[in-house]
């Protein structure tokens, strides 16, 4: 049975993803959550990070919206297709996340390439950062792999996403990969492999988080359809309503991904 360890709403500060409004999160503190009871979370749009289970509180937005696939009806679109066919090459491995040199690496090589290209702030992440937010001991916890087993010098890490996995939800967390890979589409292909392996274990929906419309990097995720969003933020009493958008938010793409 769940531990709840601290429960706070923070107070107003600039919002991460639209500079111009004031954001604040709910956060609850817990351990010994199980995967039901995250999965109950879940579904009334919570996130995790570590032992830090999170969802917005904004008293004047909600612009953050939590989106989930489909697993039986979602069908990728032409660039989706490409992307994951791009990097078929890959192989990947799905277990426990853990923390390493080489992944590190690879993250650092990531947001600093993100630093560059978006202005994002630095994030050095040390091992115990790392450790406490992506490879924190809970059953739910999974990482997918990917390695270029042809790359100069022997396999090699080249993308990774941090999951969770619940009895009837996979909730794609964070995913991050090397730059030198970005033309392969890496993060539009990890999608579309999670929702086959969640259709292959008989799991129902993919969660991936928030969708902020006008927010580059956050934007993508309504280009994945059919899906369904959250209405509103219900309580952790109440039952969640999903439904799927009033009209399509994007068309295909015709070009290139």
């Amino acid at each position: 049975m769940a531990l709840l360890l601290a429960h706070e709403v923070e107070a107003p500060r600039q919002c991460s993803y639209l500079p111009e409004r004031q954001a604040s999160l709910e956060n609850l503190v817990m351990q010994e959550v199980s995967p039901e009871e995250y999965e109950h979370l879940l579904v009334r749009g919570w996130r995790r990070f570590g032992p830090l289970y999170f969802r917005p509180a904004c008293a004047s937005c909600g612009e953050c919206v939590s989106l989930r696939l489909p697993v039986e009806s979602f069908r990728p679109n032409r660039s989706q297709r490409r992307a994951r066919a791009a990097c078929a090459h890959l192989r990947v491995e799905v277990g426990v996340p853990r923390v390493d040199d080489e992944r590190l690496a690879l993250y650092r090589a990531w947001h600093a390439e993100r630093e560059s290209s978006r202005e994002w702030d630095p994030s050095p992440l040390t091992p115990r950062e790392y450790s406490l937010q992506f490879s924190f001991p809970h059953p739910s916890a999974r990482e997918v792999a990917y390695y270029d087993d042809g790359a100069e010098g022997g396999p090699r890490l080249v993308a990774l996403g941090i999951c969770d996995e619940t009895p009837r939800a996979w909730s794609a967390v964070y995913f991050f990969y090397d730059p030198a890979c970005a033309a392969l589409s890496p993060g539009t292909a990890n999608v579309v492999f999670q929702v086959e392996l969640a259709r292959a274990r008989g799991i129902p929906h993919v969660y991936l988080g928030y969708r902020v419309q006008d927010c580059a990097s956050l934007r993508y995720k309504g280009g994945f359809r059919p899906h369904e969003l959250l209405v509103g933020r219900p309580a952790l009493n109440a039952l969640p309503a999903w439904e799927p958008p009033a009209a399509p938010e994007t068309a295909e793409p015709s070009g290139t991904p």
